[in-house]
């Protein structure tokens, strides 16, 4: 006859029991205190009084799963103990898990549940902690609609019966202390959704380590031993991102920059880019350095882009404390440090966020709000507290934790819009009927406030791509409350121009001007970023029109028109030296070509443009201003000339900009400027030191007192072939 077991004690050992702590651990009954454990593989279990070490109580069999039973005799309270078993001819003794009082206090699961708690990555997670007086890790994890939630890893043979979760009904969180676990295990969550059935294995969304892909496992990570050396630098970062101050950002992926030939094409690891990449990029006079989004993420073909752990630093590069490091020299150097941040989607890897307790948790349930068609990823649910505060305090971990000096909001438009990328049909309205996602503004607005208000100086910068209005506008005048927003319509239109042969480019002269009329509408930021460089568009330099010679010539003119155009700059790895091949993110950028002199040419080049543009507020003061800037000629489409002005806060200090997008030298070419006196020729883009022909103003030129341009004095300058002439007015 088969025997019949208790349907708790069945729940228990069939890992189905949604509340373990009361059955589990020790209790007080009607006949006496007694122990419950299960222990699979024990052979025996005993229930040993803590400090004496004296055995209280034997333990029996239950289950052969391995789920015992200890009375013990004589004591009617509870008393603290261990547990011994008897594992293989062994006996060990350990801390019984469920023992131990709750982790989370009543404040902190109150904040949880309002989505309040700024600071929820010290609570979730993983946490090596002293939980009632003995050392060990803390887990928790918010599943509302599990039905169980086990933590599993190395340390329990990845068994979801051994260490079931306590849950928190009061902020839809379960927790547990594990006695005993150190930094460095592997562990997921193993979860029974509300219907019954076992999910695949959950990495930790708060977990700040993580395996190295393939493997997808979460790590637990100690507490951070870095040692800040950046003081100074954190007291005045908030200057250095300033709307008035040069920002020239030199972005990067970690992965490509360069790789390890020596070790047959390996990573270079977070150090080793802090002894090679930032002082390369302080020696280029970059002011920052934006990297592509390093959250833990599986797929290297997304760049970081479909993040599963946003919490965790990639582990292909190094550890926690070795990107602390890496941010620590960049400070050390005077460079900044901007993340590309990924709030826009996340992926469907079974392992990650989606469906995370068998249900729509972190995103959207209804398709056509939380799937996004173009990318195959899910949408965040930015109206469910938890999930907003989820990423709100993702935003300050970063720049508390990592000193993070900003976060490029990454895939902007298609937080704002409903029907991004979605036909007629495909979308739901808003409550008004309207195509804004009014969920997302508001969450958009209060990461701004956070990271303004909390973020000791941070910045964020928006990568939004429509007319949406004051992006960079503060939300206290009805603005998103960005401090910057990437100009795609300028990147677009002046790669569009340069991209046909100059006889052509008289018809496209509008496509160089357009810029202005909206350029200070917003705070911008000038991208020539990874995303012109990649599917099948060619590089920088393989977007450039005519010969070998012509492509170089053109690319310094561009970089100079750029460089003094207003707006603050940024410039993909590689474009800096003209790379002739795509950006492949397998491979390092081609940095043999160095050795030939008009790629060393193209580098000299950027590396002088920033040192001019650093050194002269007239070309960043005023950037955002229309003050700053006023054209000289741009009307000469025939001859493909360009003429403009930069000013600053001081009026006397003029930048003089001429550019010439034709191979045509001009001789003699007239321009008016404001005033008399020399004006200093500073760059030339067609200097034989950048790989030019070397036609030039001898080191400056005299104003004359003839009339041009509606201005009262002019200039008769040279000008090269493809190219741009930087000249300042002398005090």
């Amino acid at each position: 006859m088969r025997k019949r077991f208790d349907p708790e004690a069945l729940a228990i050992v069939e890992a189905r029991h949604d509340d373990p702590f009361s059955y589990l651990g020790m209790h007080e009954s009607e006949e006496g205190v007694v122990v419950r454990a299960m222990l699979p593989d024990a052979v025996a279990m005993e229930v040993v009084a803590a400090g004496g070490g004296s055995v209280v109580g034997e333990g029996a069999l239950l289950h052969p799963s391995g789920l015992f039973l200890a009375s013990i005799k004589g004591r009617r309270q509870r008393f603290p103990y261990r547990l011994r078993a008897l594992y293989g001819g062994e006996w060990r003794e350990f801390e019984d898990i469920y023992r131990f009082p709750p982790i989370l206090g009543e404040l902190d699961a109150h904040l949880l549940a309002e989505g309040k708690h700024r600071q929820s990555y010290e609570k979730l997670g993983a946490h090596p902690i002293r939980h009632d007086g003995v050392a060990g890790v803390g887990f928790a994890v918010w599943a509302p609609n599990a039905r169980r939630v086990s933590v599993v890893g190395e340390f329990n043979a990845w068994d979801g019966r051994r260490m079931p979760m306590r849950r928190r009904h009061d902020a839809g969180v379960w927790e547990l202390f594990v006695p005993g676990l150190e930094p460095g295990c592997l562990y997921k969550y193993e979860i029974r959704g509300p219907d019954g059935a076992l999910l695949p294995l959950k990495a930790d969304p708060y977990a700040r380590e993580a395996e190295k892909p393939p493997g997808t496992a979460s790590r637990i990570a100690g507490e951070s031993r870095h040692r800040w050396r950046d003081a100074e630098w954190m007291a005045e970062r908030s200057s250095r991102n300033d709307r008035e101050k040069p920002i020239s950002v030199y972005e990067v992926h970690l992965g490509s920059w360069r790789r390890d030939l020596a070790r047959g094409g390996a990573y270079l690891d977070y150090r080793r880019l802090a002894e090679e990449l930032v002082p390369y990029v302080a020696e280029m006079g970059f002011t920052h350095i934006e990297l592509l989004p390093i959250g833990e993420y599986p797929f290297d073909g997304s760049w970081g882009y479909e993040p599963v752990s946003l919490y965790a630093p990639t582990s292909r590069l190094g550890a926690p404390d070795d990107f602390r490091a890496f941010v620590d020299a960049c400070h050390e150097k005077g460079l900044g440090l901007w993340l590309d941040w990924v709030p826009g989607h996340f992926p469907n890897d079974p392992h990650g966020l989606s469906r995370f307790d068998g249900t729509a948790l972190y995103e959207h349930a209804d398709p056509r709000q939380g799937l996004h068609p173009e990318w195959n990823t899910f949408v965040y649910n930015y109206g469910r507290r938890e999930v907003a505060n989820f990423l709100l305090s993702n935003a300050l971990y970063w720049v508390r934790e990592f000193h993070i000096d900003g976060l490029r909001v990454d895939a902007v438009a298609s937080m704002l819009y409903l029907d991004y990328a979605r036909s007629e049909g495909e979308w739901i309205p808003n409550i008004h009927g309207g195509r804004e996602n009014l969920e997302a503004i508001a969450f958009l607005r209060a990461l701004n406030e956070l990271v303004f208000g909390e973020g000791a100086g941070a910045t964020t910068v928006a990568e939004e791509s429509t007319a949406w209005p004051m992006v960079s506008r503060p939300t206290c005048t009805g603005g998103l409350g960005f401090a910057f927003k990437w100009n795609m319509g300028w990147m677009h239109d002046t790669l569009r121009y340069m991209s046909k042969d100059p006889v052509h480019r008289k018809y496209h002269q509008n496509d160089m001007t357009f810029g202005l009329i909206y350029a200070f509408h917003e705070n911008f930021i000038l991208p020539l970023s990874h995303d012109e460089v990649v599917h099948a568009k060619g590089s920088l330099f393989g977007k450039m029109p005519g010969d070998r010679w012509q492509r170089f010539a053109n690319l310094r003119a561009y970089f100079a028109f750029m460089w003094t155009h207003p707006g603050k700059k940024l410039l993909f790895m590689g474009g800096e030296f003209a790379q002739e091949a795509e950006w492949n993110h397998d491979r390092g950028l081609d940095w043999q070509l160095l050795g030939d002199p008009c790629h060393e040419g193209v580098r000299r080049l950027v590396k002088d443009l920033n040192a001019l543009y650093r050194a002269t507020p007239a070309l960043f003061a005023l950037d955002c201003e229309a003050e700053g800037f006023q054209w000289i000629d741009a009307a000469n489409a025939e001859e493909c000339v360009f003429a403009y002005l930069r000013r600053g806060r001081d009026p006397s200090a003029l930048v003089v900009v001429v550019c010439n997008f034709t191979p045509v030298p001009r001789w003699g070419y007239r321009i008016g400027v404001p005033r008399g006196g020399r004006y200093s020729e500073r760059i030339n883009t067609d200097a034989r030191e950048y790989g030019g022909s070397g036609i030039g103003n001898l080191g400056g030129v005299e104003a004359e007192p003839l009339p041009m341009h509606g201005l009262p004095c002019s200039l008769s300058l040279q000008l090269p072939p493809l190219a741009a002439v930087v000249l300042t007015a002398d005090p």
